[in-house]
């Protein structure tokens, strides 16, 4: 299959850069498989489409400020950081030296070379260029007098994607961007991308969604870059995905299980959801408590054996997203799905509107 087949026309004007101005007022198509029908509602109208004993598995991994700004040592040129994933864990020396190793994307007017220093933090912080690999990414040694998420919890900059366009001397949208791109219920600290599916919600949906008997379960998979990464193989099947950590818990694999003996649905929000569930059940032919990392790419043909529905935003034409709903719901579905959201003036990505698929 080729990746060009699933590509649409988007005007730029539809890529939203800032959230809406109330959490929980997004727009919701609601896309029926076996009605064959789309409906334009909102977030709030949810509970009319979830019925008792169906369970919502939602992702808590949370974002944490992963770009931080700097200069370096020798030019005092400006340079920043974005940290992906930690490769050696942070330990403090007898003289209070912390110390952690990071593979990172660097932006600079220039090349980062090995043995470079960038300072960051107002001088607190000292990242050295260790190694660097052919997809443009590099090993940074942080060292600094106090743990790195303390300073990042200072300095650094929620990692929005590269479709929002941030002035970073703004501190009204970087502010804004520390609140709204997080959901309620974020806990585990780990991802540099929100599972935005999961943005909409607020403790109102949630109650409203408790009183009519629909429970909530949560898994955790911390969202890399990989996410945003393009499809530049010519025939999807050749495109690799990027690995990421999950894990499951007791609880949630015990109310998935009551749910699937009860003859309710699975309702994954967030296609992180989604790929930890699949990569879990493939793998272990059962939904059981487990942690680890996935490689899974989902596209046409695929049969999911571990939800029934799913709310997703609107995604990048050609993306591993839009491929992965496309074999939840069926490629043309969606491509015309896409075109009546783009007619209808839906607001699309990260800080856009959803939709359900039932």
């Amino acid at each position: 299959m080729l990746t060009a087949d699933f590509d649409y026309f988007l005007p730029e004007e539809r890529i939203a850069q800032v959230p809406p101005e109330v959490r929980g007022t997004s727009r919701m198509m609601v896309l029926d498989r076996s009605k064959t029908t789309i409906e334009h509602r909102s977030i709030q109208n949810i509970v009319d489409y979830l019925r008792p004993g169906d369970l919502l598995i939602l992702n808590n991994t949370r974002v944490f400020p992963a770009r931080i700004l700097g200069q370096w040592e020798d030019t005092a040129g400006a340079a920043e950081f974005l940290l992906l994933d930690c490769r050696q864990p942070e330990t403090c020396d007898a003289e209070g030296t912390y110390t952690s190793i990071w593979r990172c994307m660097c932006g600079s007017g220039r090349k980062a070379r090995i043995g470079n220093t960038v300072l960051c933090g107002e001088n607190s912080l000292r990242a050295k260029v260790l190694t660097k690999d052919e997809e443009g990414a590099s090993e940074v040694c942080f060292t600094s007098q106090e743990p790195l998420l303390d300073i990042l919890g200072r300095y650094g900059l929620t990692p929005v994607p590269p479709y929002i366009r941030r002035n970073h001397n703004d501190p009204e949208l970087a502010r804004l961007d520390k609140e709204r791109y997080q959901t309620i219920y974020a806990q585990e600290v780990g991802a540099v991308a929100a599972p935005t599916a999961g943005l909409h919600f607020t403790e109102e949906i949630f109650q409203k969604l408790e009183a009519k008997g629909i429970r909530r379960a949560f898994v955790t998979l911390h969202v890399g870059p990989g996410t945003f990464k393009p499809v530049k193989a010519e025939r999807i099947e050749d495109h690799k995905m990027d690995a990421e950590h999950y894990a499951l818990s007791e609880e949630t694999a015990r109310l998935w299980h009551e749910t699937r003996q009860n003859g309710g649905r699975i309702i994954a929000v967030g296609s992180t959801t989604v790929r930890t569930l699949e990569t879990i059940f493939e793998k272990h032919g059962d939904i059981i408590p487990t942690h680890g990392t996935s490689t899974a790419f989902i596209y046409p043909p695929y049969t999911f054996k571990a939800i029934d529905c799913m709310l997703t935003n609107f995604h990048l034409p050609q993306s591993t997203l839009i491929m992965m709903v496309s074999a939840l719901a069926g490629k043309e579905r969606i491509l015309e799905a896409y075109r009546v959201a783009v007619e209808e003036e839906y607001r699309f990505f990260s800080y856009g509107d959803c939709m359900l698929i039932l």
